[in-house]
């Protein structure tokens, strides 16, 4: 694969499903998405179909059940496990495969997230011990660009749905050395030296001047120094290629975005953090405890990931646009196509924690090498 010269703008498509603004009422706002979203929907599906998408594990790590959550579960486990997944993304432009990689999280730094590090601190053991015990590391991003046949300068475009606990400085490279990372003469290179990290100007803002809210899932610090050349700054809704597009989601964060895939084989797919499980979106199907009484007792459509409680109807309206647009599960109508970034996984320190639906690691069509 040779890389060429990247696009650096993509087609806006806030007019086809304008999500939650100030402009309306949260409840407004829902009612209209409710009657858009599928409109939306068949629209991109007509865009065109992506050439591969494949997931793979990075890492799994223990979250407050109070979070992912809120307050549905009535498990006693004040922990749950969710798996942290990469997505390789591959289409043709101009007669040449492009590779999108999204939430490439570099998990070695993720640590230094003020809650992470705080949460372990406050153990009872050594670092090591704790991260060893609580956390599953699966291979790294490169690792498993490898053994996909992709190589890091192959990749041509990067991207999160948001910056919660993400460190980019490696990904991306810095403009100054970096004494903590080991660069103490020069700056950092970049992991993926011809990449572009796609990223919400709203989302990029708030990581760098974080509100007390937000500020114990950011290292702001961190991006004081990243190498600006390597940023494509966005501005809401965008349509990054056939069968791929950034649909702006605030919520979880303000800057949240949520990729859409139209996938081979398996039609369109959603995915952001939104929410941590398929049941999340289909809460009535789910089989987790007191969830589906919960959601039926107060007439909840979805159940947020809430650790963020600044922009809690923006997010609850943006999942249910996330499960409206997503095509059904094959072999589970019942269940939306929503493949969170971290997924809720079973443990075994959190008994009771099954999911109802796991999508765990897929590859759909065949990825060029």
């Amino acid at each position: 694969m040779t890389t060429t010269t990247l696009r650096t703008t993509f087609d806006s498509i806030d007019d086809r499903l304008p999500l939650p603004s100030l402009d309306e009422t949260p409840a407004a706002a829902l009612r209209r998405i409710k009657a858009e979203a599928p409109a939306f929907r068949e629209w991109f599906r007509a865009t065109g179909v992506l050439d591969a998408v494949a997931t793979r594990g990075l890492v799994t790590l223990p979250y407050p059940r109070e979070f992912a959550l809120w307050e549905a579960c009535t498990a006693r486990a004040k922990f749950v496990w969710m798996t942290n997944r990469g997505f390789v993304v591959q289409w043709t432009e101009d007669g040449r495969t492009r590779t999108l990689v999204a939430e490439p999280s570099d998990y070695d730094l993720g640590i230094d997230t003020p809650y992470l590090r705080h949460a372990i601190d406050r153990l009872p053991m050594s670092e090591e011990r704790a991260l060893k015990l609580l956390f599953t590391r699966h291979p790294r991003v490169t690792e498993h660009l490898a053994a996909l046949g992709i190589r890091p300068e192959d990749v041509d475009y990067l991207v999160f749905d948001h910056l919660h606990t993400q460190d980019v400085r490696r990904l991306v490279g810095t403009t100054t050395p970096q004494p903590d990372l080991g660069y103490v003469d020069g700056p950092v290179p970049a992991t993926f030296p011809n990449a572009k990290l796609i990223v919400q100007r709203t989302e990029l803002a708030h990581v760098r001047d974080a509100h007390p809210f937000q500020a114990r899932f950011h290292q702001p610090w961190t991006y004081a120094d990243i190498d600006e050349s390597r940023l494509l700054v966005i501005d809401g809704s965008v349509l990054v290629a056939p069968g791929l597009a950034l649909l702006r989601t605030p919520g979880h964060t303000l800057g949240n975005q949520t990729i859409v895939l139209n996938a081979p084989g398996r039609g369109v797919m959603t995915s952001s953090e939104n929410g941590v499980a398929v049941e999340a979106y289909a809460p009535l199907r789910s089989t987790l405890p007191g969830v589906a009484a919960f959601a039926k007792r107060w007439g909840y459509e979805v159940i947020l990931n809430f650790n963020t409680p600044e922009w809690a109807s923006w997010q609850y309206n943006s999942m249910v646009a996330e499960s409206l647009i997503a095509d059904r599960i094959p072999g589970r109508p019942d269940l939306p196509q929503v493949v969170p970034s971290s997924e809720l996984v079973k443990h075994r320190l959190a008994p009771r924690i099954t999911p109802t639906f796991r999508h765990g690691d897929l590859t759909l069509g065949r990825l060029a090498s």
